[in-house]
């Protein structure tokens, strides 16, 4: 990988062997996990330096530990249809790290969902947890149902299932979720109203993501949106650059793309395109995001509808094909592994200035290294996208004193971490050899909070 530098002394060598021999042993225990092998890949060779100053982590098998889950829990999901017949899912949840706060971390139902992708979901959450500052530790978790298609009553059913099991492992110094892909406020609702029916009580910091109305946080569905934005903002200023007169591309059209879309146009950019799984559409004029709005949060239809009140539009099967569009920002906020190598080739040649990832590792490792080798301003999903744990910790705060906060206050402390992530990052690549790559300094920033804390506690 690009990432890792050139071994220049004894300490440097010997750190590099470590990591290489505890890598190793992550890939025969954990063989055909693609995308948690690329996960942990990813972290593990940009800390090389930091086990090259610091000896204490390898002599306390901090790596050897941090990678293996505490607890990993799997599940069958039974429940009925509409049409009276029986379906079975699988349910899963990782509870990855407890080192500096309960697990905390998204639930996400979609027909992709297998233990590979909830581990890399979960070991990102442990870092990108630890950046924004707040105690929570890191989890994740999901289904392979797929809420698209389904009725309302469906949808209940499968959740209300969902959560007889999943009862038993949470609560809210232990382990909180929260949405993610196929899961918004509806779903989450439903989760927690079988969680409060079986507990017996009214246990508001144990799910976040609920609504305003029981013990929900203004500015929760906008934060992973906005927040993304709020980082990029930073990076584009140390380059002399804004959002300002930029052309953006946001992939996806979910809740994280649909309000980095609104801050990104607030911020004056015209942004030209969005999509969804089926394809993209491209409006030369700038996307109105009203119309996106309505037609995914309201009456849940195709992206391509879209072209039918906006007939100058385009509607593109296909939806990678979206980074053949020439732009100053792109900001991927659909799903993992989304931004490829040729992807990565022809957003450099047209000209990208940054790429700010709103999802959870939308980039391949391959087309990390060529935005890094290019001098793209890149933000990395663990930093960039934290905005939506870090508003979900500020609701745990809010549950536990029972006072709501303004949605300025929220938005003011969500744009405060955010450019404290910006910020720690920055110093954390410095400081160990790597000036301005986001990516190492995300990663040692967040590993040096998490490691310091496991070595407080012992081998456990």
């Amino acid at each position: 990988m690009a990432m890792v530098m050139n071994l220049k002394d004894e300490s440097m060598v010997k750190a590099q062997n470590y990591v290489n021999k505890v890598y190793e042993t992550v890939v025969q225990r954990n063989p055909n996990e693609y995308e948690f092998l690329q996960a942990v890949k990813e972290i593990f060779y940009s800390l090389t330096p930091v086990f090259a100053r610091n000896p204490k982590y390898m002599e306390a098998g901090i790596l050897e530990m941090i990678v293996e889950p505490e607890r990993l829990i799997s599940f069958r999901v039974p429940w009925v249809d509409d049409k009276g017949k029986v379906q079975v899912n699988r349910g899963y949840r990782v509870q990855y790290n407890s080192a500096i706060g309960p697990y905390k971390g998204g639930l996400r139902f979609h027909p992709s969902v297998n233990q590979s992708i909830v581990k890399f979901l979960g070991f990102e959450q442990i870092f990108k947890n630890a950046l924004t500052g707040q105690s929570i530790g890191g989890g994740k978790g999901g289904s392979d149902f797929d809420p698209k298609g389904k009725s309302d009553m469906e949808i209940m059913k499968f959740c209300q299932s969902f959560m007889t099991e999943l009862t038993k492992y949470i609560g809210s110094d232990v382990d909180v979720p929260a949405g993610d892909i196929g899961v918004g406020a509806r779903e989450i609702g439903y989760m927690f109203g079988q969680y409060k029916r079986l507990r017996g009580n009214f246990d508001a910091g144990v799910f976040t993501g609920k609504g305003v109305g029981y013990g929900g946080s203004l500015g929760r569905t906008e934060a992973t949106g906005y927040g993304t934005v709020y980082f990029v903002e930073e990076m584009l200023k140390d380059r002399g650059y804004t959002f300002s007169g930029s052309t953006v591309v946001v992939s996806g059209s979910g809740n994280v793309s649909i309000y980095a879309i609104a801050k990104a146009q607030e911020y004056g950019a015209k942004v030209l395109a969005c999509s969804d799984s089926n394809g993209y559409i491209y409006d030369e004029k700038g996307i109105c995001l009203d119309t996106v709005k309505r037609l995914k949060e309201v009456e849940r239809c195709r992206i391509s509808e879209y072209v039918k009140e906006h007939p100058h539009a385009q509607y593109v099967e296909g939806s990678t094909g979206i980074w053949t569009i020439p732009c100053d920002i792109a900001l991927p906020c659909a799903t993992q592994n989304e931004i490829d190598e040729n992807a990565a080739k022809v957003l450099v040649s047209n000209g990208v200035k940054a790429i700010g990832e709103g999802a959870n590792m939308p980039s391949t490792l391959e087309a990390i290294d060529i935005f890094l080798e290019s001098e793209v301003l890149f933000g990395p999903g663990k930093a960039a996208n934290a905005g939506g744990v870090a508003v979900s910790a500020l609701e745990m705060a809010q549950n536990s004193s029972r006072v709501p906060w303004s949605f300025d206050k929220v938005d003011a402390k969500l744009k405060k971490i955010m450019t404290g992530i910006y910020r720690d990052s920055i110093k954390a690549a410095d400081e160990y050899g790597h000036p301005g790559n986001l990516v190492v300094g995300s990663n040692i920033a967040g590993f040096t909070k998490v490691a310091n804390a496991m070595l407080m506690h012992g081998v456990i």
